[in-house]
């Protein structure tokens, strides 16, 4: 007699009310995996897709061959941009809790995913971030008014209000357009490579995603485009943990890991310890560099943890253990440099205090600044005509009539 199929259920190794959990991670030790030449074949590096490349051990010392070998004041700029990013979420997510603004999204956890890595890119390169990647913007130096701004959709809101909160983007930083819809930005990336390849410029792509939008069709077109025509991009899956209440196996992160369908396309796959900045810095330097050099893309799992709630709109104190964040085994990304800095001298917790202060300073003194171009309160308020707006080329008739009409509506009424 046949015996039933049965469907597998991939279960979160811990729910509320239950010890955490993290034994499922695969570590290896801080400078044990082995740094290739930018020119290997996918085929000769599996393993680097499931081993995890760490550059800080447990003493804060730098180890290994991907030890990137950074002056200690280029790691005290990293510090800093890291510590902007994540006293600007803190700020945020308190004037949406009082309904300052309508919504946020922080990235408590993973500021080294992002800083790391645009620091480790040129300044012409091209970046498509998602929603959780407040670091590229602080490295590229976007104001944190113009951030405010687009945040509140005031008059100063780079989106001229048409998008969500937290869907930034700037020419001049050469950062593309924050999408809600998740994993365009990866094919998106992949052709912008394509046509600078095509072009002959010397500049890459680079675009990250989160784990769970790895299940998007958009993210295996991304990488067979990519693969085909050897496309000079960088390909990121920030491997939090959660796609909101979604624990990370829902898709298929440990069938053995997402890095490791990089080498099925024919695309170096390489896991990162997420919280090491150094390791971060290296591994995305390696990838740069062979995309430059001809040598095609690579697909970069950076293993971290959302140690915040998805959004402002979720809770996860109910899929998940209260205490879970502070046991996440690979630390805090923002402390483990600190400590570093600390052990070769270069640091201290005066000067640790003093730089916070500092920036908590500029964080508040831009609220102030923001909130002059309006507020969810408070005006001036946005011109509606904008909507008709960078939409058409030459506006049709019909919407030009319209746009009249509200001229006009608004003129009666004293509104200009």
């Amino acid at each position: 007699m046949l015996s039933p199929s049965r469907l597998h259920i991939p279960r979160a190794p811990a729910r509320p009310g239950e010890a955490p959990d993290f034994s499922y991670l695969q570590l290896s030790a801080a400078g044990a995996v082995p740094r290739p030449e930018i020119t290997v074949n996918a085929s000769e590096v599996t393993g680097l897709a499931t081993q995890l490349v760490r550059v800080l051990d447990n003493t804060h010392q730098a180890v290994g061959a991907w030890h990137p070998h950074l002056d200690p004041a280029e790691l005290q700029i990293g510090l800093r941009h890291m510590l902007l990013t994540r006293l600007f979420d803190e700020r945020m997510q308190k004037t949406q809790r009082q309904g300052r603004i309508s919504f946020y999204v922080k990235c408590t956890g993973e500021e080294a995913v992002s800083v790391a890595a645009a620091m480790a890119l040129e300044p012409h390169d091209m970046l498509f971030p998602a929603y959780r990647n407040q670091g590229l913007q602080m490295v590229r130096g976007q104001p944190l008014v113009a951030l405010m701004n687009q945040l509140l959709s005031n008059t100063g809101d780079m989106c001229k209000g048409r998008q969500l909160p937290v869907m930034y983007h700037s020419s001049a930083a050469r950062l593309f357009s924050i999408s809600g819809n998740l994993a365009t930005q990866f094919p998106q990336a992949v052709g912008w490579a394509m046509a600078a390849a095509i072009k002959g410029e010397e500049h890459i792509a680079a675009s990250w995603i989160g784990e769970g939008s790895s299940a998007a069709a958009d993210f295996h077109h991304a990488l067979l485009f990519a693969s085909t025509y050897r496309a000079p991009v960088i390909l990121n899956v920030v491997n939090n943990q959660w796609a909101i209440s979604t624990f990370q196996g829902c898709a298929a992160g440990d069938s053995p890991s997402f890095a490791a369908r990089g080498p099925g396309y024919g695309i170096p796959g390489l896991r990162v310890d997420g919280n090491d900045f150094l390791a971060v810095y290296a591994v995305t330097r390696w990838a740069a560099e062979r995309a430059r050099k001809g040598h095609g893309a690579t697909l970069i799992e950076l293993v971290t943890y959302r140690a915040s709630a998805h959004s402002t709109s979720d809770d996860p104190a109910r899929y998940r253990p209260r205490d879970e964040a502070e046991r996440w085994p690979l630390g805090d990304p923002i402390e483990r440099l600190k400590a570093h800095l600390c052990v070769l001298g270069e640091w201290s917790e005066p000067r640790h205090t003093a730089l916070l202060e500092e920036l908590e300073a500029q964080v508040t003194v831009a609220w102030k600044e923001a909130c002059i171009f309006g507020t969810l309160s408070e005006g001036p308020r946005l011109d509606p005509a904008l909507m008709f707006d960078d939409v058409y080329q030459h506006l049709p008739p019909h919407l030009a009539e319209q746009r009249e009409q509200l001229r006009a509506a608004r003129a009666a009424q004293g509104k200009g």
